[in-house]
This record gives C-alpha cells, sequence and structure tokens, in this order.
C-alpha cells in the first residue's frame, strides 16, 4: 500500500546571505515523504530564486499532482517535470528503494576569504588532494587576481577552485589573469563562468590557459529537448546543481557523459536544506568518489532539517514540525 505526503518548510538563513543581490532571510521548500510496505524515502523539492525556471507555489502544486498519481501506482516522466519536482520525488524513489548508499563524502573545499594562513588547519584535515574555493567578481578583478596569486603562492600543493558568476566582461576577465602567475595557473583547478559570455569565457580559456567551468550555462542548455554534452566545447568542468538540472536519473547520465568526455563533473547544492545537502553527499560518494562535491552551504542556515550534516551543531528542526500541506491519506 501506497502513501503520499508534502510538508512546507521555511527555515532562517543567516543575516548575510545574499543571492543574485538580494538578501535572503528565509530558505523555502517542500519535503516530499513516500511511505510502502513499511519503509520511508524522503526527498526535498525547493527552487531557488534567480536560477530555477519554477516558483515555489508552482512547484508545490506540480507536486501535489504528481503525488497523487504516484500514490495510485502511476510511474511518472520525469522528463515533463519542473527540474526541482522531478529531482525531489526520484530521490524519495530512491531512498524508498534501498538505492542511495549510506555513505557520503562530507568534506567540503573551504571557501577563502582572507588569510591563507587561517585555512591551514582545515586543509591539513582534507585527505588527498588539497582543495579550496575563492569567489571573485565581487570586487576589482586585480584585487581577485592578486588574492588568488597569494593563496597559491603561499600553499604549493593547494589547489583552487574559483567562482566569477558570470560577473566579468572580457576586458575585466583578463585583467584579472594579468595579476596569477602563468606558472600558478595549472593549480587553479577551473573558473567557473567568468563572464557574462560564454563565448567570451571560452576566450579567455583559451587565452589565459586557465580552466573554465560551465555552471549556469549548463542549467540553460540541459533545458532544451535536444540537449547533448559534447556540444559544450572547451570547458574543463561542468557544476551539476541536481535541483536545477532534474531528476536523480538525468544527473546520473550527465556525470557518464562526462566521464565519457573526460570532462570534470561535480555536485552543487543550490542552498538546499541539511536533507538534501546530506543526500547529495552520499550521490557524490557513489557517483564520484575521488571528487570533493560543492556542498558547503549548512552554515548559511539558522535550522538544519531532519537530517544533521556531520559535525554541524547547527539546531535540527523535526519533519513533524513543518507545515502538512498534502497527503494522500485524504485523498
Amino acid at each position: 500500500m501506497r502513501s503520499a505526503k508534502l510538508y512546507r518548510y521555511a527555515l532562517p538563513m543567516d543575516s548575510g546571505v545574499i543571492l543574485r543581490e538580494e538578501k535572503l532571510t528565509v530558505r523555502e521548500g517542500f519535503v516530499v515523504e513516500l511511505r510502502e510496505d513499511g519503509k520511508v524515502g524522503l526527498g526535498e523539492i525547493a527552487p531557488l530564486k534567480g536560477f530555477s525556471v519554477e516558483t515555489p507555489d508552482e512547484a508545490g502544486a506540480l507536486a501535489k499532482e504528481q503525488l497523487e498519481l504516484w500514490s495510485k501506482g502511476q510511474a511518472l516522466n520525469y522528463d515533463e517535470l519542473f527540474p526541482s519536482v522531478a529531482f525531489g520525488i526520484s530521490m524519495a524513489e530512491l531512498e524508498l528503494a534501498g538505492g542511495l548508499p549510506q555513505e557520503g563524502e562530507y568534506n567540503a573545499a573551504p571557501l577563502c576569504t582572507g588569510d591563507p594562513d587561517d585555512l591551514i588547519p582545515t586543509l591539513n584535515n582534507m585527505p588527498g588532494r588539497k582543495v579550496a574555493k575563492i569567489k571573485v567578481g565581487l570586487y576589482e578583478p586585480i584585487r581577485d587576481g592578486m588574492l588568488v596569486n597569494l593563496f597559491l603562492e603561499s600553499m604549493p600543493d593547494l589547489y583552487l577552485r574559483l567562482d566569477a558568476n558570470r560577473a566579468w566582461t572580457k576586458e575585466k576577465a583578463a585583467k584579472f589573469a594579468q595579476y596569477v602567475a602563468p606558472s600558478r595557473r595549472s593549480r587553479i583547478a577551473y573558473l567557473e563562468e567568468p563572464c557574462a559570455s560564454p563565448s567570451d569565457s571560452l576566450a579567455f580559456a583559451i587565452d589565459t590557459g586557465i580552466g573554465i567551468a560551465w555552471d549556469e550555462t549548463l542549467q540553460q542548455a540541459v533545458r532544451s529537448n535536444d540537449f547533448k554534452l559534447e556540444q559544450m566545447v572547451g570547458a574543463k568542468a561542468i557544476i551539476i546543481k541536481p535541483t536545477i538540472v532534474g531528476s536523480v536519473e538525468r544527473c546520473k547520465m550527465l556525470i557518464d557523459n562526462a566521464k565519457a568526455l573526460k570532462i570534470q563533473a561535480v555536485v552543487s547544492s543550490s542552498i538546499e536544506s541539511s536533507l538534501a545537502l546530506t543526500q547529495l553527499a552520499r550521490l557524490s560518494k557513489w557517483w564520484l568518489p575521488d571528487e570533493i562535491p560543492g556542498l558547503d552551504t549548512v552554515g548559511l542556515f539558522k535550522s538544519q532539517l531532519v537530517t544533521s550534516w556531520p559535525g554541524c551543531d547547527i539546531p535540527v528542526a523535526k519533519l513533524e514540525d513543518q507545515q502538512l500541506v498534502w497527503s494522500s491519506e485524504s485523498l
């Protein structure tokens, strides 16, 4: 006998979280609960404003419709659903079937903001390659270039992931590169979306030898029915955000394609709650056992949800304390 429930949550955020120049004070979303034969599977549906094509209300309405079909035994066509809904329900189905391994990759690339010495203790505890992340594009490109060069100079075994969020013109991107020593550029693991224009980003990679990663460009491209990863030439890596990409199956297909094309793939968050973050950590360990995922966002919350991120002491809210907005039992 199948049953399903849909809860809505609203979790307070740290006061300093800025998303696309807008303060994010509350993270809203839904939790799917599927039950069958005494087993339970959970999934999170959390479209992100400014990044997702769907709003929370639209996602919630579609989720209710699909959960009613699921509770009646019908198979769902995830390719026809909003990405966040496809991801949340498919994750709940995977967990319900016992298909999601328990072991997760909870090491995160730490975010660098100031003194390299502050980073050393964290990096020393990191197994394997030492990887950290720097947000660039928030200040002048000369400052960013000098900061990146300083970190690479201070720690010869450090690799950096950089994220510009399309902040630069091609001229500003070139100015950034001028201040990073050519001998150190190979230790930039990748630079996500340096320019507003993908063609300018590609030109930057060719001119500087700094590898780029597709993030927003990938999320936009996968919405096309005839999307093929091999058409996205020139990138060293792709950043896979399941909430924006779609179902678990679609994300796995992308990763398999990336491996075949020898493109690095990194599972990353869309500021989901600790529930989805821990599930993404488990997916990453399963699919990409040698890769550090981009899941370092739990510290942006003032409350976790259902499942605690290992080592995090932020209070955990219970599922039953969230708003129940739909249940198959009421049909």
